[in-house]
């Protein structure tokens, strides 16, 4: 990744209403999660709408109750990605935005 522009960390608590049903049994973070803190991390930090992702990969499931690290730089073609935990890249991805 390009040096980051904004960083946030976040944790979702395993009693979030999103959780029933995502996996019973074994919850995980519904990626979707991730894709609407990507839209919120551009408005904060550049006043941009998330216009499009032109990739995204799930590399590890985002347990709840683990605090989490949303890194966002910018690329050639838009902005780059990274959701980690402790140093382990649970999701990537690119997208574009616009004003």
């Amino acid at each position: 990744m390009t040096t980051p522009f904004y960083r946030r960390a976040w944790r979702l608590d395993a009693d979030h209403p999103c959780l029933p049903g995502h996996f019973p049994g074994a919850p995980v973070v519904p990626g979707v999660l991730v894709l609407e803190w990507l839209a919120r991390a551009l408005r904060d930090s550049r006043g941009l709408r998330l216009k499009r992702i032109s990739q995204v990969k799930y590399l590890h499931p985002w347990l709840p109750g683990r605090e989490v690290g949303l890194q966002l730089g910018e690329a050639a073609t838009g902005f780059v990605f990274e959701l980690l935990d402790q140093g382990q890249v649970l999701a990537r991805g690119r997208a574009e935005a616009e004003p």
